[in-house]
Order: structure tokens, then C-alpha cells, then sequence
């Protein structure tokens, strides 16, 4: 008998159950078809505004800036214009993400690399798969669209979510996976981002961060600089552009538990 097995038998003989029960085979296989949802807080709920609203507060108030743009053929300038101002080179790698790739990236004055960072990008941008009302969160699927290297290896990360994407919570997302991908068709690696965090050789600087931006950038700032870039432009249909950073595991649920 493995060790496995031998974990399993003394569980049953301390439910005094031998594993064929219908009855329990049958409440098992229900639960894993329909998915019940746990608690969900109310925070995030709401219409698309409503979720808008509460997303840039909350990314916000984990020092991230938002900014919004009327359509996806906006977003270059824009992060353009980031990159610029920030002080950052006029480089930008990307995956093959069509929404990334059909914008006019030939009316701004960056080179454009694609594929997965190797380590010496200093600039990149992703697009969200969803964002999360209730934590100001980012969560960004794996795949050659985008490339999870390009989360973490460059020093500025720039991310476009769409507006309609922003989901209430976390639970909505994880359906929103099953509803997209179906059983069994996950992509290998999901991420959430939110909030800020020192990162590498930023741990030992305090003012230092790793920033996040369009729909979720981030970008490599003083932190003074990232909460000064919180602009409030006018309300407009269209996608997300958020400025923000890399989250520490333990930054993460420090700020869940604070949150009330």
C-alpha cells in the first residue's frame, strides 16, 4: 500500500466509511459539477460603473494610479506618454495578444519587441483577462498572448484592461475561466497582481517599487512618482488604464486583512 493509500484507509476508518458509499459518491460528483460559490462580499458588487468605481479606489488605496482612454487605438499614446514622463526607454515588449498587436503602435516613437522576456527587458505590456473590483486586482492568464515572463522580469510592467472586464470577485473570475476555457482548458498559470511591494534589489530601498499600468501598468518608479500619477480623467466608455505595482504574497493578505 503506498502512502497515499495508507492516508486515505485511516481516514475512512476514523469516518467508519469504506470510500463506495452512493450516497457520498453522489454529493461529491454534485459539488464538483456545480461549483458552489462560498461568501462573497458585497464591496465589489454592482453595475460596470459601479465595479469601475470601486477597482480604481481600491487600486488606488494599494498606491496605484489609474487613467482611462476612450478606445484600445488610444492606449499607445498613452503608454507612450507613461513611459516618457516616467523617465523610462522607448522600448515595449508584448506576447501575440491580437488587442495588443492591431494597435498603432507605428504612431508613437517606441520599438516594439514581441515574445517572452528573457530578463533584460526594461519595458512590457500585457492585457488583463479580468480585472477584480473588490482588491483593485489584476489577473493575467499564461500563454503566448501574454507571456507570464513579461509579468515579472521586466522592470516596467504595463497592462490594458478593458473596462467591461472587471469582474465583482474572485469568485466571478474563476467562472469566468471555467465559462471561457471549459473543463479542463485552463491555461497552465494564473496570476493576480494588486498592491505595492518592493521587489529584488528594490527590497533594501523603501521609496523604491516595481509598478504596474494601462488597465494595470507597471512601471519601475519612486513610489512619490506612482502615487503623483493618480489622474482623474473624465468617466468614458472604453478600456482601463491603471498605473500600480507588483504585490508581495505577504503585502497581499496583509491588506485582505485590514480590509474591512
Amino acid at each position: 500500500m503506498s502512502s497515499r493509500a495508507a492516508v486515505f484507509a485511516s481516514i475512512r476508518r476514523s469516518l467508519g466509511v469504506t470510500g463506495d458509499e452512493a450516497t457520498r459518491r453522489f454529493e461529491v460528483e454534485t459539488r464538483l459539477k456545480q461549483a458552489p460559490p462560498g461568501v462573497v462580499p458585497k464591496r465589489g458588487q454592482g453595475d460596470v460603473s459601479a465595479r469601475l468605481a470601486t477597482f480604481k479606489a481600491e487600486a488606488e488605496r494599494a498606491q496605484a494610479s489609474v487613467t482611462e482612454v476612450r478606445e484600445w487605438a488610444d492606449a499607445p499614446a498613452e503608454i507612450a506618454r507613461y513611459l516618457r514622463e516616467s523617465n523610462c526607454p522607448a522600448t515595449l515588449r508584448m506576447g501575440d495578444d491580437p488587442r495588443l498587436t492591431g494597435m498603432p503602435w507605428s504612431e508613437t516613437t517606441l520599438e516594439i519587441l514581441r515574445g517572452p522576456s528573457d530578463g533584460h527587458d526594461l519595458n512590457a505590456v500585457s492585457a488583463a483577462f479580468a480585472g477584480i473590483a473588490e482588491t483593485g486586482t489584476l489577473a493575467l492568464v499564461s500563454g503566448p498572448d501574454n507571456p507570464t515572463t513579461l509579468n515579472f522580469l521586466p522592470d516596467n510592467h504595463i497592462v490594458v484592461l478593458p473596462r467591461e472586464a472587471i469582474e465583482a470577485d474572485y469568485e466571478s473570475v474563476f467562472a469566468k475561466l471555467r465559462s471561457v476555457y471549459g473543463k479542463g482548458g485552463a491555461p497552465r498559470t494564473l496570476n493576480f497582481i494588486t498592491g505595492p511591494s518592493p521587489v529584488g534589489r528594490h527590497r533594501t530601498d523603501p521609496a523604491a517599487r516595481r509598478a504596474w499600468s494601462p488597465s494595470t501598468a507597471h512601471c519601475r518608479d519612486r513610489l512619490s512618482l506612482a502615487r503623483n500619477r493618480q489622474r482623474r480623467l473624465p468617466q468614458i466608455n472604453g478600456m482601463l488604464i491603471a498605473v500600480g505595482v507588483l504585490p508581495q504574497r505577504e503585502i497581499f493578505y496583509s491588506q485582505l486583512q485590514q480590509t474591512p
